[in-house]
């Protein structure tokens, strides 16, 4: 892997430490959850109504009790992933409600393009993981939505996979399914299978519903990433930096609530946070200061000596078309190159978190490709650089016939599958713009997909335990 780049300097980063340190000492975090405010009262931290304080010592000796990597176990072991050090995991877009097909119109996303985008998702090279809410189904009873998406993520695919953390009930039935497909809650303790999403309310809020859900996959000692979305002008200041303390005070806040759960609970740093455009007021993440945010995220983690998430195939276009397409390479590159360990949203967005296309889920899943090759670096040993080979060949002849390139291009030279490289006559042929080609990639995926065999008792165990639920919800 090639060096990581460093935005900021040391002192940048410490100064960002201590001004979150000021914040959760003298302004302090809202927890809307009972629960979470007694144990920081049996930590000795003050809690003022719903307002907890934060002593820094206190939440620096939590930090360091959080692992500096860890293992996903997936159902096939050889997907298993791990979170932090030199590694990188791709996960597809997550939260949406609207689909944007080819021709632009957008619609409501149904149970079918959640299968859909776990299945394309299963079916790349480049992402590593699927799961949580890639495309929330509006055709699914709301208190029904969690079991149905993990078990697509479950059934469709054998990658490890996100839950979801919608309330403290939801999150224990997703701990309940996974330690079905895993043979127990004890065996999942020891080899953690599912990974959730916390998100803070900016500024300074944590609500009952992610508190609760933070709690029940720390207690069950699944990693949970603790995301702050700073809207930098609206929820958090307008410089940068200012929004980059509050976003520190809150993540740090989830990750010392996690600690006090569950000692050695493995956590991850994640970035959500972005800008609000001015002349809107909305929020937009496909800018040069969304990269920022990023760039800030990795240093941040490795300054604390935890993993680390952001966003990655970023856009404010409502098109797959070329805003899309430079803004979602520039936040994507940043997250690789500057060290993120796990990259929500690599393929998919569009309009800001909101929507996502399946044409666009091609072209990021591209990207990633590109990207990960980058990353990849070069082969410098003595063999590669091939000198008996140049002398023999020698000025003016060419390497194509040779067997150190037939040896070497499948390894060096990345093909790509869906960028169009060729002479323009062989081109005209078919005459396929970018959009076109992506379509009539990702309908041919998903016509030649088969899902990987679950054990059939599993499956059933599985279903029954749904069908259990289902019955209670309806009451």
């Amino acid at each position: 892997m090639i060096p990581k780049f460093d935005a900021f300097t040391n002192e940048q980063v410490e100064s960002i430490h201590e001004h979150s340190m000021k914040i959760l000492e003298e302004i302090g975090i809202d927890f809307l959850y009972e629960p979470a405010l007694e144990i920081f009262k049996a930590n000795g931290q003050r809690v003022e109504g719903n307002r907890v304080y934060l002593d820094r010592k206190f939440v620096e000796e939590q930090i360091k009790k959080a692992p500096s990597e860890f293992t996903l176990h997936a159902r096939n072991p050889e997907n298993n992933l791990v979170c932090g050090g030199e590694n990188i995991i791709f996960m597809p877009g997550y939260g949406v409600s609207f689909i944007y097909e080819a021709d632009g119109s957008r619609r409501d996303s149904f149970m079918e393009d959640y299968d859909n985008f776990v299945k394309l998702a299963g079916a790349s090279e480049n992402l590593h993981m699927t799961g949580g809410i890639i495309a929330d189904p509006s055709d699914v009873p709301e208190e029904m939505k969690h079991l149905k998406m993990l078990y697509s993520s479950i059934k469709n695919s054998d990658k490890c996979f996100m839950g979801s953390a919608s309330n403290r009930e939801r999150a224990e039935d997703v701990i309940e399914m996974a330690s079905i497909l895993f043979g127990g809650r004890d065996v999942i303790k020891e080899k953690p299978a599912i990974i959730c999403l916390i998100n803070s309310i900016s500024p300074l809020k944590f609500d009952d519903y992610m508190a609760g859900s933070l709690m029940a996959y720390a207690e069950a000692g699944q990693p949970v990433v603790v995301a702050a979305l700073v809207m930098a002008g609206s929820t958090g200041p307008a410089t940068i930096a200012g929004s980059l303390s509050v976003q520190n005070a809150e993540v740090l806040a989830g990750i010392t609530l996690a600690q006090c759960v569950n000692p050695g609970t493995p956590v991850v740093y994640a970035s959500s946070s972005a800008i609000t455009d001015m002349n809107s007021g909305a929020l937009s993440i496909g800018n040069p200061e969304c990269a920022l945010f990023t760039a800030a995220c990795a240093q941040m983690g490795r300054y604390y000596g935890i993993p680390t998430r952001s966003g990655g195939g970023l856009t404010d276009s409502k098109l797959v078309d070329a805003q899309a397409g430079y803004e979602s390479m520039m936040t994507l590159m940043t997250a690789g190159v500057t060290g993120i360990n796990y990259v929500l949203h690599t393929a998919g967005i569009l309009e800001g978190y909101m929507a996502m296309s399946y044409e666009k889920f091609v072209v990021d899943d591209e990207i990633a490709g590109m990207v990960l090759r980058y990353l990849k670096g070069l082969d410098f040993s003595e063999d590669a650089f091939g000198f008996d080979v140049i002398k023999k060949i020698g000025p003016g002849k060419h390497f194509l016939a040779h067997k150190h390139t037939r040896k070497y291009y499948p390894i060096e030279l990345r093909d790509s599958e869906l960028s169009d490289r060729r002479p323009y006559n062989d081109w005209e042929k078919e005459g396929l713009d970018t959009l076109q080609r992506a379509k009539k990639q990702w309908q041919g995926v998903l016509e030649n997909y088969e899902a990987p065999e679950l054990d059939a008792d599993v499956d059933k165990a599985l279903l029954e335990f749904m069908e259990k639920r289902f019955a209670e919800l309806k009451k």
